[in-house]
């Protein structure tokens, strides 16, 4: 058996080869990451101080939120302790001090991260505006169980607790997350869900609803539209490249889009190319389909 030293009186079996990413699968990428910051922060657990807690981005990738492009599940793990402690040291760890007003601490899942608010709010200056609205959006989203019912109890943090986060005593850089902040919404599923809503906003486009449940004129559910422009009867789906790789996908949403048009909703379809990169047509759809649907700029702010 093939045993490793991740960090000083540590010993771990050695990890398998990493497979490929499929890069249809959706939050590939980060589910890679996610699992060996796991496996390495489970490793430092067993030797850790009993008040330290992960932090940073080792924190986000523990509770499994969005993580920036750029980062590198190779980078040392960031742990914290509250005073009088000294910050740790050694190889392989980000050493942090946090007192107990800055940042208190949770176990998840065996391992103590940083609370949810408090986490997002330490974060102003390693992540940018968008990336820290996008975390937020992802931190106080409602999941939903595979019916689609919601599960509240799952929230991470609502908006009211990422702000008086941000309005902490000696917080940092509490104008951009209080900004930041200002742009959150709940009911982003995604990353790229919450790039497409700001992407539009910034266009100049009215803000949608989010995660909304449609309902025929029976009142049966019929399918939940990641945003809908209700007064226009405009839907958008922002759709991963899962939606067109999964046959039982490609149903469910063949069959949303025809109960949508049946109820007199219009379908705008969008995939990552219209939404992200320097001059992205997402806007340029939406805004036509809106327009022939009746809406005017000037309206924009009325929905």
């Amino acid at each position: 058996m093939d045993l490793s030293a991740p960090f000083r009186g540590v010993r771990q079996r050695s990890s398998a080869q990493s497979e490929p990413i499929d890069e249809n699968e959706p939050l590939a990428r980060d589910r890679v990451a996610y699992a060996r910051v796991r496996r390495l922060a489970e490793a430092y657990a067993t030797i850790m101080h009993p008040d330290a807690f992960f932090v940073g981005l080792t924190a986000v990738a523990l509770l499994e939120l969005p993580l920036p492009w750029r980062f590198d599940a190779h980078s040392p793990l960031s742990v914290a302790v509250p005073p009088p402690h000294r910050a740790p040291r050694g190889s392989g760890i980000r050493g942090h001090r946090f007192s107990q007003r800055q940042m208190a601490a949770r176990t998840c899942d065996g391992l103590r991260v940083a609370v949810p608010a408090d986490l997002w709010a330490s974060l102003a200056g390693t992540l940018t505006e968008r990336e820290l609205i996008i975390l937020g959006d992802a931190i106080v989203r409602i999941p939903r169980d595979r019916d689609g019912a919601p599960q509240p109890e799952q929230q991470l943090a609502t908006i009211p607790e990422l702000e008086a986060a941000a309005r902490r005593p000696g917080r940092r850089r509490r104008v951009e997350l209080l900004r930041a902040c200002s742009r959150v919404r709940m009911g982003s599923m995604s990353a790229l869900e919450t790039d497409c809503r700001l992407t539009m906003e910034d266009a100049g486009l009215p803000e949608p609803e989010l995660d909304v449940e449609i309902l025929d004129a029976r009142g049966r559910l019929i399918g939940i539209s990641d945003a809908i422009y209700r007064r226009w009867g405009v839907v958008v789906e922002v759709e991963g490249r899962h939606h067109s790789t999964s046959d039982a996908q490609w149903s469910r949403d063949l069959d949303k889009y025809a109960a949508y048009a049946a109820v007199g909703l219009e379908l705008v379809r969008l995939a990552s190319k219209h939404i992200r990169g320097p001059r992205p047509r997402g806007p340029e759809i939406v805004r036509a389909v809106l327009q022939r649907r009746g809406w005017r700029p000037e309206a924009s702010s009325a929905q």
